[in-house]
């Protein structure tokens, strides 16, 4: 796991606030921690994280890479609103062992494991690049690039990080036009891989690039793939990359 930032968002009005900007629905705060997804207008990411509700705030853990310009971006729509944007003390522990008393589940898949957050840090040696290629989770800065990457096409659908009933956010037409009337031509995929292949080396296919080898654990990997190219038998460097669709 990569270092983590928490961000706490209090004020009055921090629910609707975030309601309106975020990918997910924060009706679900009171059940636990919400995988959500700040975009561009033109629908593209900018930041995923984890929004946690805590008394009179909501705790947001995000990538430490990302914690400043995401503090920053969501300053510039606070406008008149009733919001407090600042740096938390707080710091993230995770693991896939027996789960602490305060621990959370991730809410992305089971096998993730769960999150605490309190003032000792760390994880408890888990191989998480194992565990995000075995449970096809992106990471930011990895899989997920600002102003790049489509949220549906890293598969937020299916880590339960999109809501399609929540009403308007920023970014909400191109998401559910994306939903609704176009099928995915690219997206993130696991991949077996046998042979040396670093991550961001080309996959091709036929000769033609069909995608980008990404996070490698033993013989499997992620990988962006353009589903219409790629194939059963793929060439990424001097590996052979086998999908199986």
């Amino acid at each position: 796991m990569g270092a983590r930032q928490v961000l706490e968002i209090a004020g009055a009005d921090r629910v609707h606030f975030l309601q309106g900007l975020v990918s997910n629905d924060l009706r679900g705060l009171g059940n636990g921690p919400v995988y959500a997804a700040l975009l561009t207008p033109q629908g593209k990411y900018l930041a995923d994280f984890f929004l946690i509700e805590a008394g009179e705030a909501i705790l947001l853990d995000v990538a430490a890479s990302q914690a400043d310009d995401l503090a920053r971006r969501l300053s510039l729509y606070r406008l008149r609103a009733d919001v407090r944007i600042g740096q938390s003390p707080l710091q993230v522990f995770c693991g896939t062992g027996p789960a602490p008393a305060a621990a959370l589940p991730d809410p992305r898949h089971p096998g993730m494991g769960w999150r605490l957050y309190g003032a000792h840090a760390g994880d408890d040696g888990s191989d998480w690049a194992a565990l995000r290629v075995a449970h096809l989770i992106p990471e930011a800065g990895i899989e997920l690039i600002p102003n790049e990457t489509y949220i549906l096409e890293a598969g937020f659908e299916r880590l339960h990080g999109v809501d399609f009933r929540k009403g308007c956010y920023v970014g909400q037409e191109v998401t559910a036009r994306m939903k609704h009337k176009t099928e995915l031509k690219k997206g993130l995929a696991q991949v077996g891989v046998e042979g040396e292949a670093v991550p961001g080396t080309p996959i091709l296919a036929g000769g033609k690039e069909a995608g980008t080898l990404l996070t490698r654990s033993g013989n499997r990997a992620l990988a962006w793939l353009r589903f219409d190219r790629a194939g059963a038998a793929m060439q990424a460097g001097a590996a052979t990359v086998r999908w199986n669709g």
